[in-house]
């Protein structure tokens, strides 16, 4: 089966979306000879006018209910009109995770964009926090528009950074400007510190950037409060050191951790035990990830109080 690239434009209603991909279809630039799937899972005020497309071969399918997005239904689009691309303008009520499931083995997620009405962001954020959440977090781009120059775009970055620190943020105004977003995310913590000390508060937010940005850490020395887990799958003479982390609401809620070579300190270490935790970082294999991944070598390992109930949870926001 030949490979189908795919193009998702997420968001809720009147958040730009239809707009957006009207104007790329009148873009000759985007006239490439390819056939398009152009797939609707949402009826919003704005229609498509055909018409003022540059770009032929575009064929419009409309999916009215998530009962409809099935892999049979995408397979039966693509086979009639012998598609090379998919773009999708998605559902903003819809979980990406919906649209993954249905997704045919042979179509390929390549650009990811994610737009919200400036208006109206901070009060979906505040009510409906798992949507919001889902569309940024595997995003490419946000997109803030109709935004306006008195609101404070530290609200609208810190709930982006939240979520994520990958996507590039874009905010358009009123007038057709776009603006992207170049404020810094400076760590909450001294990266240059001989040693760096996380703060408990501060230990998802840790825990993501060593995840992803490993190289930023390898050789210096880092000191938190963590909870062990051990089991016959951590290889011996190591235990796993971390915190249970929501990303998102209390349905994610889940262990994260390191794997840390203990050298010979706290033998008698059992799962849900705390301790405080002074280890320098390494980057290779180890069975606790079964490929590579960051690793900490013990300097000192100390055992301590657990964090009271409320605390113990760690989060980005």
């Amino acid at each position: 089966m030949k490979e189908i690239s795919v193009y998702m434009f997420l968001g809720f209603l009147e958040s730009g979306k239809t707009k957006f991909i009207q104007e790329t279809f009148e873009d000759p630039r985007m006239q490439t000879g390819e056939k398009t799937l152009l797939l609707v899972c949402e009826d919003g005020e704005e229609e498509y006018d055909k018409s003022k497309f540059k770009v032929s071969d575009v064929y419009i399918e409309y999916l009215e209910d998530i009962s409809d997005l099935t892999q049979e239904n995408l397979n039966k689009f693509a086979y009639a009109y012998g598609v090379d691309r998919v773009v999708v303008e998605y559902n903003g009520t819809w979980l990406l995770d919906n649209f993954f499931d249905a997704m045919p083995e042979n179509w390929v997620v390549v650009q990811m964009m994610t737009f919200f009405e400036a208006k109206t962001f901070l009060n979906y954020n505040k009510n409906m926090r798992q949507l919001v959440f889902d569309k940024i977090d595997a995003t490419q781009m946000v997109v803030f528009n109709r935004f306006k120059g008195e609101y404070d775009k530290m609200e609208f970055h810190k709930i982006v950074r939240a979520v994520s620190r990958r996507p590039d943020i874009v905010y358009e105004y009123l007038g057709g400007k776009a603006e992207f977003d170049e404020i810094e995310d400076p760590m909450p913590y001294d990266m240059e510190a001989d040693i760096i000390e996380i703060e408990d508060k501060d230990f998802a937010l840790f825990y993501r950037d060593l995840s992803e940005k490993p190289q930023l850490y390898v050789g210096k020395t880092v000191k938190f409060k963590g909870m062990a887990a051990v089991s016959k799958q951590v290889p011996k003479g190591f235990m796993v050191i971390g915190r249970y982390i929501m990303t998102c609401c209390v349905d994610d809620i889940s262990y994260d951790g390191f794997a840390l070579k203990t050298n010979g300190m706290a033998k008698e270490a059992k799962t849900k035990d705390w301790f405080i935790v002074t280890a320098k970082v390494g980057y290779e294999y180890n069975a606790v990830y079964r490929q590579q991944g960051p690793v900490l070598f013990a300097e000192k390992i100390e055992a301590c109080q657990a964090l009271p109930p409320e605390e113990t949870v760690a989060t980005f926001y």
